[in-house]
């Protein structure tokens, strides 16, 4: 019979450590899971810390019979692990976010002295170097001891469960082919699904009548597989029965009928812990999803805990599953893609929540679109059908790259991240790019895997604009994009980004230093930002709820200031002091102009349900509303003269890049702008399809969007006005 011991006590863990531990010092005693960079990961500079560390560990032998066999399974080791057990080495595992085993059976001693060389330093080959998270180092996830008789099912190959089970539904007929493989050294295996067993030497096969289908949130049913060896040993799966279909034109397709998928991405890690997770914080992010009302997660950009694909399958979420190919090719990286991607798949493939396997993000932001890339992808694209005939692929492409690049011919369906409204461009070109890519490409599956824009709930503004960090224009930004989804169905999966902050150690933006704060959720769980509330009135139609908008924005100048409700509810009734102010019938978003003088109390009501704010009436501008050294740029400059003749901050950016003199200007004053949003931000200032947009624009757009202050820009203008154009 199989035993698993928990392994997490008793470790000691030091940096800048070798295998020999009379060689090292600074130890410390930890539990795991543990991450080195919990702290300087998150705190900004860009300076946290990425090298070899040492887990040691001193232990008795483990009991076992003479012809069981003793493995070790680490959850996840980032990035590199080398195990050392007794001074031998026994393995490398490269590639930070999957499971691995090793087998230590021979290797045991009464007493024995185990340690794990970690490494999340900078490399070539292994993926992710270049991205807007944290690389977290360290044991993060669970380390268990698994005891096996000598015929056991397979335990080394790529982390494998040893099973695999492959449903095929019959809609028409309500029934379910089943096939299960297994993978031992016996000479048979018993299997069993829905009540019924077979003997037999690896594969069985099973009918399902009047199967109960895997339907999304309405009804995840999950059936199990088991497969028992004579000597005891046993594994089980468990499934669901359902049909994935991806169309041009209806999107995504859940057992026959159209299913759009609208939902949120997340990162694996919480303010205080990194990525050093536990079930409970595992089960909090589902319960927040769940309260959202999302059907999807894009789990981005690697493979996450065991734990939480669980919970999608039992959740009913429709998961994108991918790997850290991410911002920039490596060619030294080809290897380490692949094995990361059959690693994931091996591992995950019996989750009935996974639709599609994601083969990078990003990746031509800072590489060129080369036959190198090309052939990449094509072998992940292959290696993926190779080991998962069942599943689509997909790529999430940078928002610059052009539609007619080669590389969106290799996966099955495409997504874009599109960022028209927060790092550059109007809100509008969003809603611009999607049709024009339908109706150039209406034989192309389209999906829309991010968007999003950075909000600091503390900032606040009755006027929001981009780039100033207000979570007021995070509202109005999703707002824009909410709608725009809502008329078009033919995406087949849009996902937020993100559903919480998260950890960007190169950022240094906005108020919080080491955050990427585009999260509808803080990077703690404690607070919800209005903006969640909107997707909760669009996805969650069982719980009905009204929600008022700006209760943090408390002391406002205007006379007549705006209060915006958000419901699920098509009626919200408003009351101001206790008194019926007015009542509204709509969608989603409801706005009411109210009156101000002093003090008041604003209730909105919907459906039995009710929300309730404190506001203000304040003389002058509360300073903590706003970033630092920012000023409301929108309309001041329109009143400015300037020298046609010479250069201006109104000049496009491509005409004054085109002038050595103002070039070099601006491109010192670009170079420090995106030196503060991070390495992948510096590594991506000079991607052609960037560039190209960015020139069309004028430089007093960008400088608004980057959040510069007047006298910042007046400066710029009066050094600009110095340089004559050319005749």
């Amino acid at each position: 019979m199989r035993r698993i011991i928990n392994f997490n006590d008793n470790w000691r863990f030091a940096k800048r450590c070798g295998a020999d531990a009379a060689l090292c010092c600074d130890w410390q005693n930890v539990t795991l899971p543990h991450t080195w960079n919990a702290v300087d990961g998150q705190d900004g500079g860009n300076d946290y810390w990425r090298g070899t560390a040492s887990y040691t560990k001193t232990f008795d032998c483990p009991a076992h019979g003479e012809n069981e066999r003793v493995f070790i399974e680490f959850g996840g080791a980032a990035m590199t692990a080398e195990v050392i057990l007794n001074g031998e080495k026994l393995c490398r595992h490269e590639g930070g976010y999957s499971a691995f085993r090793v087998d230590i059976t021979d290797h045991l001693r009464d007493v024995s002295e185990l340690c794990v060389l970690v490494d999340n330093s900078d490399n070539d080959t292994v993926y992710p170097q270049k991205a807007d998270f944290t690389f977290y180092g360290g044991l993060y996830r669970d380390v268990k001891l698994i005891v096996v008789p000598a015929e056991h099912f397979e335990l080394g190959y790529c982390g494998t469960p040893g099973i695999k089970v492959t449903p095929e539904v019959n809609l028409s007929a309500k029934t379910a082919t089943v096939t299960v493989e297994t993978w031992h050294n016996a000479k048979s295996v018993e299997i069993t699904v829905d009540g019924r067993t077979q003997r037999v030497e690896s594969t069985a096969v099973f009918t399902i009548e009047n199967v109960r289908l895997w339907d999304g949130l309405d009804d995840p049913w999950l059936y199990t597989a088991t497969a028992k060896l004579d000597s005891g040993d046993e594994v089980s799966a468990r499934f669901g029965c359902r049909v994935f279909e991806f169309d041009p034109q209806r999107g995504f397709i859940l057992n026959g009928r159209e299913y759009p998928l609208r939902g949120v991405s997340r990162h694996q890690d919480r303010w205080g812990k990194g990525n050093a997770l536990g079930i409970n914080d595992h089960r909090e992010d589902m319960e927040i999803i769940r309260e959202l009302g999302a059907n999807t997660l894009r789990l981005a950009h690697y493979q996450h805990a065991q734990e939480f694909y669980d919970l999608c399958d039992e959740n009913g979420i429709v998961v994108w599953a991918e790997i850290p190919y991410i911002t920039m090719h490596m060619t030294n990286g080809r290897a380490n893609s692949l094995s990361q991607m059959e690693e994931l798949i091996v591992q995950n493939y019996n989750h009935p929540s996974i639709a599609v396997w994601g083969l990078s993000n990003e990746i031509t932001a800072a590489s060129a679109v080369n036959e190198d890339l090309l052939e990449n992808h094509r072998l992940l694209n292959d290696l993926c059908h190779r080991l998962d005939p069942t599943r689509k692929t997909t790529i999430a492409n940078v928002f610059m790259l052009e539609t007619d690049s080669p590389i969106l011919e290799i996966p099955d369906v495409n997504s874009y991240n599109l960022y028209f409204g927060w790092y550059l461009g109007e809100l509008e070109q969003n809603d611009e790019f999607f049709d024009e890519y339908h109706a150039k490409y209406p034989d192309r599956c389209i999906g829309f895997s991010e968007y999003g824009a950075d909000a600091n709930p503390a900032y606040q503004s009755s006027h929001p604009e981009k780039g100033d960090y207000t979570e007021s224009y995070q509202a109005v930004y999703h707002e824009h994009i909410l709608a725009m989804i809502e008329k078009r169905p033919w995406l087949w999966a849009t996902h937020v980004w993100n559903l919480f902050d998260f950890a960007a150690d190169g950022r240094d933006e906005g108020g919080k230093n080491g955050q990427n704060q585009k999260g509808l959720v803080t990077f703690d769980r404690q607070l919800k930002k209005d903006t969640f509330y909107l997707y909760k009135a669009a996805w969650n139609k069982k719980e009905p709820f009204v929600h008022l908008c700006g209760s943090r924005y408390v002391d406002r100048c205007e006379d007549v200031t705006e209060v915006k409700a958000y419901s699920n509810r098509p009626k919200v009734t408003l009351y101001v002091d206790g008194k019926l102010f007015e009542t509204q019938t709509g969608h989603i978003v409801f706005k009411f102009n109210v009156p101000i003088t002093g003090p008041h109390s604003i209730e909105a009501r919907a459906g039995g349900s009710k929300d309730v704010i404190e506001i203000s009436k304040a003389s002058k501008p509360n300073p903590a509303y706003s970033l630092p050294g920012r000023t409301a740029v929108t309309n001041w400059f329109d009143s400015e003269t300037s020298d046609p003749e010479y250069f201006s901050v109104n000049d496009k950016l491509a005409d004054l890049q085109s002038d050595p003199k103002a070039g070099a200007i601006v491109g010192q004053m670009m170079a420090r702008g995106a030196e503060s949003r991070g390495d992948v931000a510096t590594a991506v200032k000079d991607n052609p399809g960037l560039v190209r947009m960015m020139g069309r624009m004028t430089l007093l757009s960008l400088l608004k969007q980057g959040g510069a202050d007047e006298e910042s820009i007046k400066q710029l203008n009066r050094v600009l006005q110095t340089i004559r154009k050319p005749e």
